[in-house]
């Protein structure tokens, strides 16, 4: 006679069927210092996430048990500041691996339905000019709303006939085009642009390009590298500066701009499953999109915090844009005047 086989969860096996939640962990029974070495931060912002996102994770579900809000938060903070489902990172708040897999997407999930709440350009006037002021006391840049770039994330193949997310370095990965501040709290992230895109394909699709095409900002522009195309409301550097003004905005340009080179560093610093220390986001690419713009939250709310990283060194391999050195000639003459103006108005 056969015997049935049943498919049997981990936490049940290990904790059974009478516990409605699990709450094995206690937030108040650790240290500050072991949150901050396992989590990647302390109870403060752990305790401000779970008033943030507890009502979302609490939501009904149609297993008997629920996970609480709390371990759900610190299972997918492990994931991302670790890259990995290790098995001790489930012993350590009492879940199975499987039940860690969960909990991130939940996490992940609820965190991009905010997103919008946390990135976002500032829309009142007096925030605008203070933007404009932080940027102009960096490099003497007049006008700057943002810094833009692009930057490459290592995703597992979707599948062998699909190439469009393999880049030009041969790998599988997401573009992700951002936009960040002069403190480098990011305004804008799209996060789920193909690898084989050059960047300036990506601002050509972006929603950030119709934003700024409708002319709310008509008083300044973003900063990008040379691998975009000069716009009004873009400003590029110059390909071969000759005149004492030109090498003054290409280099009051150059130190502006590496604020978003300063700002990915941290980010991959602080969030190591984008690093690629840990290999490829094993998702899918809609999945690994919503991680990465995930962390994008989780980076703003921290800084939010006072939890600022930017002296924290370069690691791991998370791939820069690809188009760094790829000088594009502008056709808008428009854009050229407004380039030449500023030229003329604040570096001759």
């Amino acid at each position: 006679m056969a015997v049935p086989i049943a498919v049997l969860d981990c936490d049940l096996l290990l904790y059974g069927r009478g516990h409605r939640t699990l709450d094995r962990f206690k937030l108040e029974d650790v240290t500050d210092e072991y949150l901050v070495s396992t989590y990647g931060f302390p109870r403060q912002f752990i305790c401000y996430l779970v008033d943030l996102l507890g009502a979302t994770l609490s939501r009904p579900t149609q297993r008997s048990r629920a996970i609480s809000p709390e371990t759900q938060i610190l299972a997918a903070l492990g994931f991302y500041t670790s890259g990995s489902f290790q098995t001790r990172m489930g012993d350590a708040i009492g879940i199975s691996q499987a039940s860690m897999s969960r909990c991130v997407a939940n996490v992940t999930e609820a965190l991009v339905e905010r997103a919008s709440q946390f990135i976002h350009f500032p829309k009142d006037e007096a925030t605008v000019q203070a933007l404009k002021e932080d940027f102009y006391a960096l490099a003497g840049m007049p006008g700057v709303l943002g810094v833009v770039d692009c930057t490459h994330v290592a995703i597992k193949a979707p599948n062998a006939e699909d190439l469009s997310y393999v880049n030009r370095k041969g790998l599988h990965s997401l573009n992700c085009l951002m936009v960040c501040d002069s403190r480098g709290v990011l305004l804008s992230a799209e996060t789920h642009w193909p690898g084989s895109l050059a960047d300036c394909t990506v601002l050509e699709q972006a929603a950030l390009t119709s934003h700024f095409e409708t002319k709310l900002h008509k008083d300044g522009w973003l900063l990008g590298d040379s691998s975009f195309l000069l716009r009004t409301w873009l400003m590029t550097p110059l390909h071969i500066p000759e005149t004492p003004a030109e090498y003054r905005y290409n280099m009051a340009h150059s130190a502006t701009h590496n604020v978003i080179e300063r700002t990915f560093r941290t980010i991959r610093s602080r969030f190591r499953c984008l690093d690629g220390s840990k290999g490829t986001l094993q998702y899918s690419p809609e999945k690994s999109s919503h991680i990465i713009l995930a962390c994008c939250v989780l980076h703003n709310i921290s800084l939010q915090h006072g939890l600022d990283v930017w002296s924290a060194p370069a690691t791991g391999h998370l791939e820069q844009s690809e188009e760094e050195y790829e000088q594009m000639e502008s056709v808008d003459s428009e854009a050229c005047r407004v380039r030449q103006e500023l030229l003329l108005t604040h570096f001759s």
